[in-house]
């Protein structure tokens, strides 16, 4: 029992330390950006953030030790029934005979559009209640990205691979489109009130058309799903980028503060209540982009 105590013990020590690893280097990069940008208003701001911080964090290592393991059987296992069971949709020999980076932006691109219809799906009564821990965070920065509730997290992995799984992407593509989703991710999640202007603003999701999908401001509700590319809220009329976000962040749903009341609000009754409430359907309008 003992040795068994301390193996267990340092693997978490080991998958915690891997995971700090992980976040380093983001988080250099994030902090030069940041006093780059802003200067000493770096350090007050960061005095007021710690809250959100330290409980983002503590959601990130709970999820570090009890779900990324179980993400990552789950990732070999469907792999292995796919081809197994004949369902992959297109052989991976057609994927391998084109240039890799051609198969790659392919693959990004199913993937931001399997997202955007994912992410409308965690928007949804049955879902938001796991998907809110990710904007209940009232000081949005590039951590943010990585605040996930352990079902959203799960569900949010398992249907984004599924699809290039089915496809028959080569393994290494799909490495490489998870990774640049993820590190893009952290980029537009970060303080920065940078729209891209009205052309690029449109191709691709900036960090303040992202922030407007954070707002707790009924204009920016149902708004910004996609993860990479702008057009697909253009095509779907979700498109909301009025300018640079100066309104507050968050979520109105009272949660609770903390990481355990953040990761019990999903199993409470009361968090379903939308479920059995007539809501009117909103449309978002289309807004364009004030600043270049």
């Amino acid at each position: 029992m003992q040795e068994w105590f301390i193996d267990t013990f340092y693997t978490a020590l080991t998958a915690l330390g891997g995971a700090a690893e992980m976040l380093a280097a983001p988080a250099v990069f994030f902090i030069l950006l940041a006093l780059g940008f802003k200067g000493s208003k770096v350090f007050t701001e960061a005095a007021k953030i710690l809250p959100e911080t330290r409980t983002t964090l503590g959601i990130v290592a709970f999820n570090v030790l009890f779900i990324l393991p179980l993400l990552a059987m789950l990732s070999v296992v469907m792999k292995d029934l796919f081809e197994a069971g004949g369902l992959m949709l297109i052989d991976e020999s057609m994927w391998a005979s084109m240039p890799f980076f051609a198969a790659l932006l392919v693959a990004v691109l199913i993937m931001d559009f399997g997202t955007y219809w994912r992410h409308r799906m965690m928007h949804s009564p049955l879902f938001w209640p796991s998907h809110a821990v990710h904007h209940s965070d009232t000081a949005v920065t590039w951590l943010t990205l990585i605040r996930a509730h352990p079902v959203d997290h799960l569900t949010t992995n398992i249907m984004d691979n599924v699809l290039l799984l089915l496809l028959g992407f080569p393994v290494e593509v799909v490495i490489a489109s998870v990774m640049i989703r993820h590190y893009y991710g952290y980029f537009v999640h970060a303080d920065l009130p940078w729209t891209y202007g009205k052309i690029l603003g449109k191709i691709l999701i900036s960090p303040a058309m992202h922030r407007w999908h954070h707002a707790d401001e009924p204009r920016a509700y149902n708004t910004n799903y996609a993860a990479v590319f702008a057009f697909y809220d253009y095509i779907f009329g979700t498109y909301y980028v009025p300018g640079p976000c100066n309104v507050p962040l968050g979520v109105k749903d009272d949660m609770g503060k903390g990481v355990f009341h953040q990761l019990t609000y999903a199993f409470k009754p009361r968090a379903y209540k939308a479920l059995f409430t007539k809501r009117k359907k909103k449309t978002p309008e289309f807004h364009e982009e004030a600043a270049e």
